[in-house]
């Protein structure tokens, strides 16, 4: 079958074509008669291929199928508001450990870089020149009681004296001031032994905080505490540790706004989870909770400062440590789990590819609100039941067909336009 009414096209590719003999009488005459006889096979030839051209013409084109992308079904559920800051590990106590009484170090009682604990000895100060300095105050403080116990009798004796008159009242008087001036002389002389003993107690350093100590800021045999109180270590309190981040404060009104229209239920307090992450992307185990929030918003960066306590019994988390921390500040009660590669932006704001039942493509304008792992949550824009391409984006554009298919489901590529097939328009 030739489809169209045009002869098969082997009858002129294999034919031989001829003009119709003539009578045998009848001879040619020479002239312009003979040539016309001579170009007739060449016409017919040319009027052959015009005859297939139109034939060709009128072959009907297949059209293309619609494109395959990959859709995923998104319905509204409640979706926990994440955000995700820059965050910055402090300990939660830390202690100077400094060398109260001057003197020279004799020796490091402690491992550099180990855990110790509150009132564990630190470092040893030469003590000689302070048990000297107690035997001293001791002994003037023996001399000064054994003189305010002198006085103390002497007036006593005077006191009985003066009832029979054996003794003058100036006599009384002096010996009652000399009792009260003996007794103060051994309350300080009770004072500067309690001074001596505290400076030879300064000579053993101790840890005033249980925590990471680190290493010695001077050597051994060094002369320290002349004129000023010299530093000797730092101890830090690393479990549990603290977490300061920052939020832009714009993100905080938009909470705020949004917890006060009914369609966020903002975490309070303690109920605010802080996680920190790994350099791998993966979480840490525990988990911390917001304990501080400031209530001024700093005027050089435009965000509000926030701190957060986390357990860090294994001690892997230091100080100084520079890290992401994921929050989570509440719960958007109706909202949509969306793929990032799903969602476009450009100048107007951000958008999805919607597949309607019938395969026409749509734009659907979205507000994203935060982002959990690899995926955006968007508050509004959306309808339960909508398919989002979120593969082959780049064969779906809006008003055209294309097939929708589970997301899991590899897309196929358009099939290729057959040889000869005019190009689309715009092309």
């Amino acid at each position: 079958m030739n489809g169209g009414g045009c002869p098969p096209f082997g009858a002129y590719l294999f034919r031989k074509i001829e003009s119709p003999p003539l009578p045998a009488q009848t001879a040619l005459p020479p002239g312009p008669n003979k040539n016309m006889q001579n170009r007739k096979p060449l016409l017919l030839a040319a009027a052959a291929a015009l005859l297939l051209a139109a034939c060709g013409q009128q072959q009907p084109q297949g059209e293309m199928p619609p494109p395959e992308v990959g859709v995923l079904v998104v319905h509204a559920k409640p979706v926990p508001l994440i955000r995700e800051a820059s965050a910055r590990l402090a300990p939660t106590r830390a202690s100077d450990v400094r060398a109260r009484v001057p003197g020279v170090v004799q020796k490091r009682l402690y491992k550099e870089g180990s855990m110790v604990k509150e009132g564990q000895l630190l470092v040893q100060i030469d003590p000689a020149p302070y048990r000297a300095q107690l035997a001293v105050a001791t002994a003037n403080l023996e001399s000064a009681e054994a003189a305010a116990t002198n006085a103390k009798v002497t007036a006593q004796r005077n006191r009985e004296l003066t009832k029979q008159q054996l003794v003058s009242r100036m006599q009384l008087d002096d010996s009652e001031a000399a009792e009260r001036s003996s007794a103060a002389a051994a309350a300080a002389a009770r004072a500067q032994v309690q001074t001596a003993r505290i400076n030879l107690g300064y000579a053993n350093v101790t840890a005033p905080i249980s925590g990471r100590a680190s290493q010695l800021r001077v050597l051994e045999g060094a002369l320290v505490g002349q004129g000023e109180a010299t530093l000797l270590t730092t101890i830090e309190q690393v479990d549990p540790i603290y977490v300061y981040f920052d939020q832009p404060a714009s993100d905080f009104e938009r909470l705020q706004r949004a917890s006060a229209a009914g369609a966020v239920d903002i975490a309070q307090g303690n109920a605010a989870e802080v996680r920190i992450l790994r350099a791998d992307g993966s979480e840490y185990p525990n988990v911390g909770k917001l304990d501080f929030s400031d209530y001024s918003v700093n005027a050089t960066t435009g965000a509000v400062a926030f701190r957060a306590s986390l357990p860090n019994p294994d001690r892997l988390l230091l100080p100084g440590m520079y890290t992401t921390v994921r929050i989570t500040a509440g719960v958007l009660k109706s909202g949509y789990e969306v793929p990032q590669l799903a969602v476009q932006r450009d100048g107007q704001g951000s958008y999805v590819m919607v597949a309607a039942q019938d395969g026409t493509v749509a734009a659907k304008r979205v507000d994203v609100v935060s982002s959990v792992g690899a995926k955006w949550i968007i508050s509004s824009g959306l309808a339960d039941g909508d398919q989002v391409v979120v593969s082959g984006i780049q064969y779906a554009r809006p008003g055209m067909k294309v097939k929708p298919v589970p997301a899991d489901a590899k897309p196929e590529a358009p099939a290729a336009a057959p040889a000869g097939a005019p190009a689309p328009a715009g092309s």
